[in-house]
């Protein structure tokens, strides 16, 4: 089965402990991820990427790149093979119509419904000036309800893999083109089998109907083993104490890092990779403390912690609505709002109906998350912030450090 190689500095470095993989002892999410053993994937979003990247090249030069090389946001540049490829030529004068190319996507060692699924790209030739347009084809959904960060209508194909697909079409236009050349294509994704797959996900629940989504801000797909993460947790706070760091951020994902790096100007080795694993950064620091705590993740995410939850992922806890709309009411919200709250598609679709009310859901959500973060410590000398963010990284809402000793307001 064809299936994506790391190359460059793809994913083989990332899984390395120690700056380019040298092996030597570090702190951190490159560190943390080490620990676990695990082997890494790709995104939904790096293999369409790479799937369009190799079709617009062949729909532009008449030969498909193969393997297709690709560079992730962080850098990275692993190449992928491709495991079907399609040129369509029309006319007496033969000329070039659409090309499709596809990629098997391997998801590494994470249990991920959409391992082996085939993501296919047909790149087909607009006017000038068009720029690029994505079509859903069979097996990816379209967005149906608002409170997700694409409208209504769109295919499901989030923001990240868009960027990342327009960049690496423009890079395709100018090497063919000349300066100046642009990217006057549109650009279906399908993938095989992807609205039965769907049925697997939350993809129905949330009104994406008719497939999946493609989905990744990283390009990579790192795999949670929960005994295994959680080990790599205890490890990344053991190597921050030992530097002695005194502030540690914990981060559900890449984005909220950057966010609390931005913020606090933390280094690498006081990072921790939280992923869903909240209680297991709370009970583990309740037993060797730091001084300071950040937790940082996103605004949905965090409302389960809000809620009482330690374990965040999505098949183990649910953003709870109603939850939310009674904190609305404590912002301020009249009953009406609260009731809309209660009936919304997403977390996100909340928060935006609070905002626009001015109640601060988002505040409102990250000073529950940490006082029952203080719950979990137990009386441990740990102070604790928390930063809830949406999907593009924006802050949503914030909480002030507050420790054992402080009285709730």
């Amino acid at each position: 089965m064809a299936e994506a190689q790391p190359q460059g500095t793809g994913h083989t470095d990332a899984g390395r402990t120690g700056p380019q993989g040298t092996g030597k002892a570090a702190g951190g999410r490159s560190a943390q991820l080490a620990h676990t053993g695990l082997r890494h994937g790709w995104t939904t979003g790096a293999c369409a990427t790479a799937a369009s990247t190799a079709a617009y090249t062949a729909l532009l030069s008449g030969e498909f790149p193969d393997p297709v090389t690709i560079t992730l946001p962080k850098g990275q540049t692993p190449s992928f093979a491709l495991a079907v490829e399609e040129l369509t030529v029309a006319g007496a004068a033969p000329g070039r119509t659409a090309a499709m190319a596809g990629v098997v996507k391997d998801a590494g060692d994470d249990p991920d419904v959409t391992h082996g699924a085939l993501v296919r790209a047909t790149v087909r030739a607009l006017p000038p000036g068009s720029g690029v347009v994505f079509k859903a084809g069979p097996g990816v959904g379209t967005v149906t309800r608002p409170g997700l960060p694409l409208d209504v209508g769109e295919p499901a194909v989030n923001p990240v893999p868009r960027q990342m697909m327009r960049e690496h079409l423009a890079e395709v236009a100018a090497r063919y083109g000349g300066p100046g050349a642009a990217a006057d294509v549109e650009v279906e994704i399908s993938v095989d089998h992807g609205e039965e797959i769907a049925r697997s996900t939350w993809n129905p629940r949330l009104g994406i109907l008719g497939g999946l989504s493609i989905l990744g801000t990283t390009g990579i797909v790192v795999p949670y083993s929960c005994s295994a993460w959680i080990d790599s947790i205890r490890r990344g706070v053991d190597v921050a104490r030992a530097a002695g760091r005194r502030h540690v951020a914990g981060c559900t994902g890449s984005t909220s890092e950057k966010v609390a790096v931005a913020l606090h100007h933390l280094p690498e080795d006081a990072l921790l990779d939280m992923g869903d694993f909240a209680g297991a950064v709370l009970k583990y620091i309740r037993r060797h403390p730091v001084e300071r705590l950040t937790i940082c993740g996103g605004f949905a995410k965090l409302s389960k912690l809000a809620a009482g939850h330690l374990d965040l992922h999505s098949a183990r806890s649910q953003v709870d609505k109603g939850f939310l709309a009674e904190l609305a009411r404590r912002g301020g919200a009249d009953e009406a709002l609260a009731q809309a709250v209660a009936e919304a598609n997403t977390g996100l679709a909340a928060l935006q109906l609070c905002a626009a009310a001015g109640v601060p859901l988002g505040d409102l959500v990250a000073a529950t998350a940490r006082d029952e973060s203080l719950a979990v410590l137990r009386g441990a000398p740990v102070a604790v912030d928390v930063i809830c963010i949406d999907r593009a990284g924006m802050v949503v809402g914030r909480a002030e450090p507050r420790g054992p000793g402080d009285v709730r307001q």
